[in-house]
């Protein structure tokens, strides 16, 4: 039945679609409502593991300048600065043990991420796919999208909540729950290579590519099985570096910062 008067119905809003590549004036926003993924690495800064202060304050005052433009925010945070099951060579710990093992550290990250980003003036969720109402909410998603048209960044710990698939995944997947526009891999390095910049001296950086070429390829943007998710689902990728300030917002206002996969 129709709603009648006085009575307010709960559909969760799509937000406007919007194409990056063209800057706006002023800086204003190409995207309303992102997905930032982290990985667990990045929240260790210098160190080899664990969670940096100055790092994690750092990625918290850039979130605040996109959030501050209006942009309903949503960042997924891996663990791989405490725990990475598939990394864990000396331990003879189950596939499964160790996925789950990995999730509950990103719901650490996801505290410490909570916290600072409060300390900068942002009201924030966090929501984890492991039910621990102590800490933090389940994930449900309406509830994450009310979170968002509230202007709370939403924080999404605990991976996909099985093992076996990884945070790059769970950021696909909670991408399309959220009708998010597009997903922001944050990353070391500028952008796409040919081959990893890290090991490979005159490695290229690519622009723009396939989902398709990135699959073919091989190369390290995010596992196949959250590349095939966002072919599937036509959700557009930007890989651009972190670590240089300013450049999430430089994203966000449509100037060309790193490297896009699209379907063409």
């Amino acid at each position: 039945m129709p709603a009648g008067p006085g009575k307010k119905t709960h559909a969760m809003k799509t937000p406007q679609k919007a194409r990056r590549g063209v800057a706006t004036s002023k800086g204003v926003p190409v995207y309303q409502r992102i997905v930032v993924k982290l990985s667990g690495e990045s929240l260790s800064g210098p160190e080899e593991f664990g969670i940096h202060a100055e790092t994690i304050q750092g990625i918290a005052r850039e979130v605040k300048t996109v959030h501050d433009l209006g942009v309903e925010v949503a960042l997924i945070v891996g663990g791989g600065n405490i725990f990475r099951g598939a990394r864990q060579h000396g331990l003879t710990i189950d596939r499964a043990t160790g996925d789950y093992m990995g999730m509950l550290a990103t719901v650490l990250n996801g505290l410490a991420m909570q916290d600072a980003l409060e300390k900068v003036g942002c009201h924030t969720r966090l929501m984890s796919a492991i039910e621990m109402n102590q800490v933090a909410e389940p994930f449900i998603r309406r509830r994450a999208a009310r979170h968002l048209e509230k202007q709370r960044v939403v924080i999404f710990a605990g991976g996909t909540g099985n093992p076996y698939f990884s945070t790059d995944t769970a950021a696909a997947l909670r991408a399309m729950e959220i009708k998010a526009q597009v997903i922001l891999k944050a990353t070391r390095v500028d952008g796409v290579y040919d081959a990893d910049p890290e090991k490979v001296k005159g490695a290229k950086m690519i622009e723009r590519i396939t989902y398709l070429d990135v699959l073919q390829k091989g190369l390290s943007v995010m596992d196949s099985t959250a590349i095939s998710l966002c072919m599937d689902n036509k959700m557009p990728i930007v890989v651009f570096n972190m670590n240089v300030p300013g450049n999430l917002k430089r994203v966000v206002v449509g100037e060309r910062v790193g490297s896009t996969v699209t379907a063409a």
